[in-house]
């Protein structure tokens, strides 16, 4: 076999990679020396900026496979038939630690899957809890400086994680997820995955249904206690990562069997909370799991940097047969997602492997920017309409249109006769047995009690007294215990 030449960006073979060029032997380096400036030039910058929020992550190939019939709900071509099978990429990852930080924290998961469908790529950008922190997307930013390093001291600081969910009375919910058991999956592959927000399909009738997805891990719901973690992170950051990893490349390929609660769009009105809103769930005895397919993970990228680092998941991405509803947390991210990628990879992110359709065609009208790789030829026009043949549109919408009226403005969400902060945060507290109850109020206690102000103490045990009378008293004797201590 011949031997491989190094060479330069350029191309041109490299003589010597072990030693810089110099003014005699034992003299200052050369500014002439090429390679040593690229090498050095290109090392300086092989790091992009790292995302705000979902910056530590894992990530791996596989395929979705239809098994039980939606047609009557959703157009979209890769659901269209039992058996069907398209190609995915998932990206798992923690919210609020950087790069560097460790896999089995106290954290809720990233669940960002990406179809490279035959009608495009469609992206779902979700979690491992059905539920999230906050309503409206304005306080979005807000809500992660909290919960990340704070400026002074460099460090996360309780006084601020739960200074902001006392002033966010709809948290509550959440953070009973996020305190209790399932707040560390033992692993990516024991942990579900949720699309949280609500979506629209449209059937190719035109009906329009709202939807919200399960995943639904085929290995079981494992997690860790708050010493079990800090063990595992003693012995290994990198755990989730690891597991990954080793599972795939030894053909123990995980699975995730996906269900869709499907709501008629006429029920949206009068249902009796909100069911945009995505501090809460819909109950299963209103709109039970329907099942719809499984995704499997059977390969692991090559390159942790190309295809983890550089995918980019945008909530934007439909297809034909599904589009967005009026959640405000799914309104604020159709925009943020992408506007993120644009900033951290440049506005053609999507021409990297990893992003780029598989099957579909890409033509459009874009062009230039930094690493622009599709300009086309002296025969394209970058306008349209023109009189050259160039792409143009279908008129055919990619779901159903969404009925808005009133005026213009700031508004609170409109009120359903049923909207509540603390209703669901107490009904998921009743639903746990006696040792999980014990675990949530320890967890909850363990950060509440470091908390440095009594009033941001009080506000928060007002809000879990609002969502059931037992669950407050025992966080509040708890973080007592804890303070007299």
């Amino acid at each position: 076999m011949a031997k491989r030449v190094l060479t330069t960006e350029s191309g041109a073979p490299v003589a010597d990679n072990q030693n810089s060029a110099t003014a005699g032997a034992g003299g200052p380096i050369l500014l002439q020396d090429q390679h040593l400036l690229e090498k050095l030039a290109r090392f300086n910058r092989e790091r992009i900026p790292e995302r705000v929020v979902h910056a530590r992550g894992s990530g791996a190939y596989g395929y979705f496979e239809v098994t039980d019939d939606v047609t009557g709900f959703t157009r979209a071509d890769f659901l269209s038939e039992v058996g069907k099978r398209t190609e995915t990429f998932i990206r798992f990852s923690t919210v609020a630690d950087s790069l560097g930080g460790a896999d089995a924290v106290r954290d809720p998961r990233g669940f960002a899957l990406k179809f490279y469908t035959d009608e495009g790529n469609y992206d779902l950008v979700g979690n491992n809890t059905p539920v999230f922190f906050i309503k409206d997307p304005i306080k979005f930013p807000d809500f992660i400086h909290s919960q990340k390093r704070d400026p002074f001291t460099g460090k996360q600081e309780p006084d601020n994680v739960w200074d902001f969910w006392a002033h966010a009375p709809e948290a509550t919910h959440q953070v009973t997820w996020l305190m209790g058991d399932r707040g560390i999956p033992a692993s990516y592959r024991h942990m579900n995955g949720y699309g949280s927000h609500t979506y629209q399909w449209t059937n190719a009738e035109g009906e329009a249904f709202f939807v919200k997805y399960h995943f639904k891990t085929n290995q079981g719901v494992r997690s860790l206690s708050a010493d079990q973690a800090s063990e595992l992170v003693g012995k290994d950051a990198n755990s989730h990562q690891t597991d990954l990893l080793q599972a795939i490349e030894r053909g123990v390929n995980p699975s995730w069997t996906l269900h869709v609660q499907v709501m008629p769009a006429a029920d949206a009105a009068d249902y009796r909370f909100n069911p945009f809103d995505l501090t809460k769930v819909w109950p299963h005895s209103d709109y039970p799991l329907q099942r719809v397919g499984r995704l499997v993970l059977d390969r692991n990228p090559d390159n942790v940097f190309a295809e983890v680092e550089q995918a980019a998941f945008s909530p934007n991405n439909f297809v034909p047969g599904i589009g967005p509803s009026p959640d405000k947390m799914l309104q604020g991210r159709l925009f943020a997602y992408a506007d993120a990628h644009r900033y951290r990879l440049g506005v053609n992110h999507t021409h990297l492997p990893v992003n780029a359709p598989r099957t579909a065609v890409v033509d459009n009208y874009g062009r230039d920017g930094v690493h622009a790789t599709r300009n086309g030829s002296r025969h394209d026009k970058n306008y349209e309409p023109n009189s050259y043949a160039g792409p143009a549109q279908t008129d055919a919408a990619l779901a159903a249109p969404l009925a808005i009226h009133g005026w213009t403005g700031t508004h609170e969400a409109p009120a359903h006769t049923k909207d509540d902060d603390f209703l669901q945060a107490g009904e998921l507290f009743r639903l746990m047995s006696e040792d999980e109850k014990g675990r949530l109020v320890a967890n909850i206690a363990g950060g509440l009690s470091q908390v440095t102000r009594d009033d941001v103490i009080e506000k928060n045990l007002a809000h879990f007294h609002a969502a059931d009378a037992d669950y407050g008293k025992r966080v509040e004797e708890a973080v007592r215990a804890l303070r007299e201590d």
